[in-house]
């Protein structure tokens, strides 16, 4: 099975990049954006989805300062245009 962890800082919670994002696109003309977060989508073949969540608080994310959605496809396509399934909000949630 395919599967896609989205990783991003919590709420709150200092984001140097967003914020350099966020100052240089005006300055190469794009308007109009504000509150941006940078974060790093993992995606992953795995034969055991049920341990998603544990690979996720132990190494693909620090749950100190990072929330994680896990979205499962049944296909192991890494060409898809869809992630196969909703982002579901919140730490450590998966769809």
């Amino acid at each position: 099975m395919r599967a896609r962890v989205l990783v991003r800082p919590k709420q709150g919670i200092l984001d140097p990049q967003g914020q350099a994002v966020e100052r240089a696109l005006p300055a190469l003309g794009f308007s109009g954006v504000r509150n941006v977060h940078v974060g790093r989508l993992i995606e992953l073949d795995v034969d055991q989805p049920d341990q998603l969540p544990a690979m996720c608080e132990r190494l693909l994310a620090n749950p100190l300062i990072e929330d994680y959605e896990i979205v499962e496809s049944a296909g192991a396509d890494s060409n898809a245009s869809s992630p196969g399934g909703e982002l579901a909000g919140g730490g450590g949630t998966r769809s």
